[in-house]
């Protein structure tokens, strides 16, 4: 029988084992460097064989809530969930406000919560313009793409004269990021593949016997259940009526960053899945980067097609409708659906 030495030696090594797959530091944060400099970056591929592409789509909806119920309800949270459209299944949410895009009154609305992409990708940072506070034991680097970037990596590999895929050890391509300015926003838009082909060194080599590759795979949130669904549905929801974040019904299943639970400990997880999630930093630099997709254009893999069109109960001065009307909607929505 094992002693309580033995079990809190376990439960240490447990402790530090989740602490290291949930921060390792290995998020290259790109947007951090200054206006009018650039890095250069060189792709690995993925360590899943079976993967075809050298990163993995992530597809996640925000959910907005005013405050976390009985913390801090005065304080903007988010919540990310993931859209199940990612596994060519019907999303609830999507299905929900679709129609939405339709009516003008209710198309900013629709934009909140449609799906935010992301692409994981690996790799090594060749040359930086910036000093790191703490930079990786590994210098093997996952980068966080947002659509505009991804956009300019793949468009550049159906170009005949890419004879060699970009990630290959002996024939590949550096890719170099530049940041601009775009009125308030960073613009990638001037990023590009290097002319020149470029063998890895014995050094990236070296890093890459001695450490492995990354699964993306590992890094992508866990698909939901029934159960999650229902649970996401019932967020959006909430979310759409304003109502606080409520730990009590949701935090066994998703949280938002930083959530104090009932042992007034914190944690970093946006999602029930154990699989290591965003970071803060990295969260909030896809929000201002990232490229929202057109909802009847993005190749939607959802069955149901968009036939009707939703209009509010117009008032007399021609405002949209308040949350309660888009409740409304939903739920004789919902009740026509069961019938």
């Amino acid at each position: 029988m094992a002693t309580l030495a033995d079990i809190r030696a376990k439960l240490l090594e447990q402790q530090q084992s989740t602490s290291q797959s949930t921060s390792d530091n290995a998020i290259y944060p790109f947007w951090n460097i200054q206006t009018g400099q650039s890095s250069l970056m060189r792709f690995l591929p993925d360590a899943d064989e079976e993967n075809t592409f050298f990163w993995k789509e992530r597809q996640m909806v925000r959910l907005a809530f005013p405050g976390i119920k009985d913390q801090d309800e005065h304080k903007n949270v988010t919540v990310q969930v993931p859209c199940i459209e990612m596994w060519g299944e019907t999303c609830p949410i999507h299905a929900e406000i679709r129609p939405w895009f339709k009516d003008p009154s209710l198309e900013d609305e629709a934009r909140k919560y449609w799906k935010k992409r992301s692409y994981i990708y690996q790799g090594f940072v060749v040359d930086s313009p910036m000093t790191e506070d703490q930079v990786p034991e590994n210098p093997i680097r996952r980068f966080v793409i947002n659509p505009g970037i991804h956009k300019i990596i793949t468009a550049a590999l159906m170009d005949p004269e890419f004879e060699e895929v970009p990630t290959d050890y002996e024939k590949g391509t550096d890719f170099k990021l530049v940041k601009t300015q775009q009125g308030q926003y960073a613009d990638y838009s001037t990023s590009n593949w290097a002319r020149k082909e470029r063998s890895l060194d014995e050094t990236e080599r070296a890093a890459i016997t001695s450490n492995g590759l990354f699964t993306l795979n590992d890094y992508m949130p866990k698909k939901p259940s029934e159960t999650e669904l229902k649970v996401i549905f019932e967020m959006f929801e909430a979310s759409v009526d304003g109502q606080l974040y409520d730990p009590e019904r949701w935090a066994d299943y998703y949280k938002p960053y930083g959530l104090k639970s009932n042992g007034n400990t914190t944690t970093g997880s946006s999602s029930v899945t154990p699989t290591p999630q965003p970071t803060a930093t990295e969260t909030s630099e896809a929000s201002a980067t990232e490229v929202t997709d057109k909802p009847f254009e993005d190749g939607s893999t959802s069955s149901e097609p968009v036939t009707a069109t939703v209009t509010a109960d117009p008032s007399a001065d021609g405002k949209k409708p308040d949350a309660k009307e888009i409740l409304a909607m939903i739920r004789n929505r919902k009740t026509e659906q069961a019938q």
